[in-house]
């Protein structure tokens, strides 16, 4: 089968600058409403990846996204976020972007596509077998992560990628792929925009999934979030009243002393 770049064909939309700024907005937000439609269609790859890095993370892995550009961005706001919201530690999830930290506010010229730079830069944490990388990018064709998910492969370290175009390199080399097929964007090739929407969508579901499946939230809170600013107390405090027949005082004071909604509640309990 022969590889295209969907995400970079020609838009049935041509003539943009000569669209009202009413018309812009409505032709992109129905391009949007396409996303979900596609990501619904690999909700059986993202099962298949979650399971496996469930398995690994209850071995003591962890897991590495990879990636370039948008890609590499939208992989470290992910793993940034986790701590926060499910109380993990900061090296539990990783986000690696290709040039390193500066390329997250600014593009570094060539860094995707070093071949060997992931490898190293993955090596820097002790990568092993019980963890998993995914490797991002839109286009499927990112000499940096490809060649990262190949030497991963090679050291017997599970494998996934998140690609926005049907059988892609990046998609033949990962042995989970997901592959979120959201077609041509508003502006041609600009995959900040549809691509960069269902990765999104779906570096959410993964590690949602995944937290909830490792105990991190229960019912539909999050229990286990870092208590780093007055609004998380408060909804902290709301959420221990929920839970036990406590005045707003007493949840704060009990927060307070353990520190998390869930020592808090477990605790009163005993």
């Amino acid at each position: 089968m022969e590889f295209t770049k969907t995400t970079e064909q020609s838009s049935k939309y041509e003539h943009l600058e000569k669209m009202s700024v009413q018309k812009l907005l409505s032709n992109i937000n129905q391009e949007d409403k396409t996303v979900p439609l596609a990501v619904e269609k690999a909700l059986p790859q993202i099962e298949n990846l979650v399971t496996e890095i469930v398995t690994k993370m209850k071995l003591g892995g962890r897991l590495f996204y990879i990636g370039a550009g948008t890609s590499g961005r939208l992989g470290i706001v992910d793993a940034s976020e986790c701590p926060p919201t499910f109380g993990v530690p900061f090296d539990l999830v990783v986000g690696i972007i290709a040039g390193g930290d500066t390329a997250i506010r600014r593009a570094v010229e060539n860094a995707e596509d070093n071949a060997t730079q992931a490898w190293i830069d993955l090596k820097a944490f002790d990568i092993n077998e019980n963890d998993v990388v995914v490797g991002i990018a839109a286009s499927g064709t990112t000499p940096y992560v490809i060649g990262g998910l190949q030497t991963c492969n090679e050291n017997n370290i599970t494998t996934g990628s998140i690609s926005c175009n049907a059988g892609s390199p990046l998609s033949q080399t990962a042995k989970f792929p997901i592959e979120v097929v959201v077609g041509p964007e508003f502006v041609t090739g600009s995959s900040r925009m549809k691509a960069g929407t269902a990765q999104k969508l779906v570096l959410n579901m993964i590690t949602t999934a995944t937290m909830i499946q490792l105990g991190k939230v229960k019912g539909n809170k999050m229990v286990d979030m870092q208590l780093s600013n007055s609004k998380l107390v408060d909804r902290g405090v709301k959420m221990i009243m929920g839970e036990i027949s406590v005045s707003y005082d007493e949840g704060a004071e009990l927060l307070k002393k353990y520190g998390s909604v869930r020592k808090a509640v477990d605790n009163f309990n005993k």
